[in-house]
This record gives C-alpha cells, structure tokens and sequence, in this order.
C-alpha cells in the first residue's frame, strides 16, 4: 500500500506523539494506559480532521477550488481546521453550523470553535436541527458558482474516502511508532461520530496485517448505525485504495452506551472523565468526542473490560478549545459581572 500515490498536502505536524499515560494507569489500577496525541497536529490548536484534510484540500487544489464550503455542528472541531486550512491556503471558506444541541447560551453559540472559525475568516452561517446538511451545502456551492466562484464541498467530518487516507496513514504511523518503543499495542480506542477516523483506522490497520482490536466509543448514533457507516466508508476507502479482499465486518466495533441524551450534551462521564485527565495527566480534552470517548474508556476499565497486562493507546482528537462552550456545565463559570 503507497499512500503516496495519493495527492497531499502537509498541514500538520506529524508524527504525533506517543505517551504513557502513567498516572492515570495507577489512578485505575491498569491496564497499561497510553495516549496517541493527535490533539498536537498543529492547526489551529490541532485535531484529529488535520490528518483528513492534508488529503481533501489537495483534492480541492488539484480542481482548482478557491474556496471551500463545510458543515458541522456549533462547536465543530472540523469547521475551525477547515477554515484555518483554507486561510493557510490563501481560499475562501464558508461553514454552516447545525444547531444540534438547542443552547442559547453565547459562550456555546459564539465562543471556543465559532469565535476562531470567524478569526480564521471564514463566513459562518446557521441551520436549524435536522437540517439536510449536504443538500444546504449543495445548494450553497450553487449559489457560489453562479458568481464566479470555485467551491469544493466537504462533507461533515471529512468522511469520506479521500479524507479517510489520513486515519489510514495514522494507522500506519502509530504501528511504526509502537514497534520503535517495543509495545505491543492490544487496543486502540477513540470517539467515533462522522465514521472518518474510525474507517481509516479500520482500513488502515487492515493494510498492515495489525492484530490491535479497534474499539469506537461512539458520540452520536446508536450502534448498529455507527457500525453501518465505519464498515460502509471503510470498505470504500479501501478501494478507494485499491485493497483487494475489502474489508472483513468483525473489524470494526463500536460501543455506543456513552452518547448521553444526544449529541454535544454533557454526561456525568464527560465530566468525570475531562477533570481526571486535565488533573492527572494534564491533558485537555474536548467535551463532546474526545470526553465522551474517554468516559467509555474508563468505565469499561473499572467494569474488567480489558486484561491488566494489556496495553491500551487512547487516541486523543483533540478539540479542547470547545471548552470555552461549557463553562456551566463544569461549573466553572466565574458569578462577577
């Protein structure tokens, strides 16, 4: 497999690091805990949609796009990298934000990830919940190309294909990484919501014979969907790629008991699990993928989910700048005017 036959461009700073995670192994009592720092690609704060759009925006370059049209949530992580991508790349950027949690509070609506997809230059724009996205994309890039204009459209998350070949390349990258250190890597586990990352992932490890087990905590969709649409971007990503005997179905896994009342609203595991990590290992994470993710984790540790000499990688996505959006639900809201 020569993910170099692939246009890319370099956005991120790769590769990320791979750390024990030492106090928060003492703090659980095992398994072996390690973080894969995919919070440090670099881009505006980093995130895990850098990898993804170092493949997307050269797609957008190589048809001559100058400027890019997305979509995701209030606090999208993929939104704010995607706006910073195209200012790095001299493009115009147009986001729509689907209002996917009903908050009205400004700290959410115009904070953390809105108020550096506007920095970036980008010109955002809202929907309502439910909103068809890629038809309002599309309809967007209508608009726009009856101006003049050359947009590129890239679906929520950067799932697709072509953006996929970024978690395809990380698989290949922490394997390398692992085998340098002598650690063998039992697990892999990561918040999975627009399918991208996972699928990668699952194509990725796939490629290289791994037997690392994957396992998506899932942020959003309930099981048999989440699973539906890793296995169905995974089995297009590889032959997108040209993988002859696609993609076996037990390859890939999610646990979905850790989404909450809906996507983007807090839990009590978010919660817990982004205080333990910020006051043991230091570490930020995001409260709506990379939270929830961990909680999953943690409560499948203290349930005896994994063995105590196994070794779990946790990969970090990023997005702690969406912290700035849930001051309340932290409690950490200062009460002077």
């Amino acid at each position: 497999m020569d993910l170099s036959l692939f246009p890319r461009i370099q956005l991120g700073h790769f590769p990320t690091p791979l750390e024990p995670m030492a106090n928060l192994t003492a703090l659980l009592g095992g398994p072996r805990l390690w973080v894969k720092r995919d919070d440090c690609t670099g881009l505006s704060t980093g995130g895990n949609k850098t990898r993804k759009l170092e493949y997307l925006m050269a797609e957008a370059i190589a048809a001559r796009a100058d400027v890019v049209i997305t979509q995701g949530a209030t606090q999208s992580n993929h939104a704010r990298q995607t706006a910073a991508a195209a200012a790095k790349l001299g493009m115009k950027c147009h986001i729509l934000l689907e209002d996917r949690t009903g908050s009205t509070d400004p700290d959410y609506t115009d904070n953390g990830n809105v108020l550096l997809d506007r920095l970036h230059g980008a010109t955002v724009d809202r929907r309502s919940g439910g909103s068809n996205m890629q038809q309002e994309m599309e309809q967007l890039a209508e608009q726009l190309k009856a101006d003049g204009a050359r947009p590129y459209v890239i679906p929520g998350g950067g799932s697709t294909p072509v953006g996929a070949l970024g978690y395809v390349s990380a698989a290949m990258e922490l394997a390398s990484q692992a085998a340098a250190r002598g650690l063998r890597m039992d697990y892999l586990v990561h918040a999975t919501g627009s399918a991208g990352t996972q699928a990668g992932l699952v194509a990725g490890l796939h490629a290289i014979n791994s037997d690392t087990k994957l396992l998506g905590i899932g942020v959003r969709a309930p099981q048999e969907k989440q699973e539906a649409m890793v296995y169905d971007l995974a089995c297009r990503t590889a032959e997108h790629m040209r993988m002859g005997g696609g993609i076996p179905r037990e390859l890939v896994s999610a646990n979905c008991d850790y989404v909450g009342a809906g996507y983007g609203l807090p839990t009590a595991g978010m919660l817990e699990a982004v205080e333990i990590l910020a006051r043991t290992e230091g570490l930020l994470l995001d409260p709506v993928y990379s939270g929830k993710g961990m909680a999953g984790l943690i409560d499948l540790i203290r349930k005896g989910y994994f063995k105590a000499n196994d070794n779990v990688v946790f990969l970090h996505t990023g997005g702690s700048v969406a912290l700035f959006g849930y001051g309340d639900a932290f409690g950490l809201k200062s009460s002077q005017g």
